[in-house]
């Protein structure tokens, strides 16, 4: 389940019969011994659990929590990369994990069904943070500052030839010029490509708006290398996070309209272990505060494109901010 791309029923049934029958196990191995740079061991003695989804950015963020919470102190159990899509959120929820990764809009939109649309991020911060609280006694703590949500890009050459930042810079196009790659699900998605193009004023299949003939729907993951190339197609569809945006060059064009519901990364811990070990809040906090849209562009393309472990990226990124040793 991955931010906007969560698809929550996806395998349900297996993940329910694995929790149930055997226990969450995890699929990516370990995390590296680490101390903190003072010494200091604030979390000595206590026992926590660390899990993540199995896409790549999941589990960074878990590797990276859960070399950091061992350095402070903690006996760290290594769940991250839990199989199925359900499992992790599941564990959580039965008090089997602690501390688990998650997007405020998938908790607005696949965990709560909600609708409304709410641009700020912080605002929709706060709405998810008060409902799964009361709901479920999970703390949402304050989110990390980056947006792994929806966004249209394109190659660089191409933004700068047609004078392009925006998705507004794009309706004003002409109509030959507003051609997209889309994958089936944002295509077909109610918060999709159709009611995005009407939030700008484009009506789909129209010979004034962006005719069918301008749309080319294929696999997600070709839509990187197809806008990479301008062909056939000067806007595809993205995450803003992903690894290719970065290592492919394309421009992120600005959403000036707020249509994407914001996807803000944020560590999820249970209520009870958040009253257990307060220090958690501050430890996580400074996690948080330095990841951004670029620097897990950077990680997550050190896994996807460069072949490296996770485990290991997440280390390194931790030693390089002085954050372990």
């Amino acid at each position: 389940m991955r931010s906007p791309r969560a698809r929550l029923l996806c395998a349900l049934v297996a993940t329910m019969s694995m929790l149930a029958g055997c226990g969450l196990v995890s699929s990516s191995g370990t995390f590296h011994d680490a101390h903190l740079p003072d010494g200091e061991r604030p979390l000595d003695g206590a026992k926590l659990v660390v899990t993540s989804k199995s896409f790549t950015e999941g589990v960074l963020l878990g590797k990276i929590t859960a070399t950091y919470l061992a350095a402070a102190g903690a006996k760290v159990t290594d769940l991250t990369g839990a199989p199925g899509s359900a499992s992790s959120r599941q564990a959580q929820l039965n008090g089997d994990a602690d501390v688990l990764w998650e997007y405020t809009g998938t908790g607005w939109v696949n965990y709560h069904n909600e609708t409304e649309t709410i641009a700020d991020p912080h605002e929709l911060w706060q709405r998810v943070h008060d409902i799964e609280k009361r709901d479920h006694n999970l703390e949402w703590l304050p989110p990390a500052n980056f947006n792994d949500t929806y966004a249209f890009g394109a190659a660089a050459p191409t933004a700068e030839r047609l004078q392009v930042k925006s998705l507004s810079d794009v309706a004003a196009l002409p109509v030959a010029d507003r051609t997209f790659c889309v994958d089936d699900e944002f295509f077909s998605r109610s918060d999709g490509f159709i009611p995005m193009l009407q939030k700008y004023g484009i009506a789909y299949n129209d010979p004034n708006g962006v005719p069918a003939g301008n749309v080319t729907r294929m696999d997600a993951g070709v839509v990187y290398t197809a806008t990479a190339r301008s062909a056939p197609c000067n806007f595809g569809m993205i995450y803003t996070t992903d690894g290719r945006v970065k290592n492919l060059k394309l421009v992120v064009l600005d959403d000036d309209k707020k249509f994407f519901l914001p996807y803000s990364g944020t560590a999820v811990v249970r209520g009870a272990i958040i009253d257990r070990y307060p220090q958690l809040r501050p430890l996580i906090g400074t996690i948080s505060e330095h990841l951004t849209n670029d620097l897990m562009q950077e990680l997550n393309g050190r896994v996807d494109i460069d072949g490296e472990d996770p485990a290991d990226v997440a280390y390194d990124w931790l030693k390089s901010e002085k954050l372990v040793e």
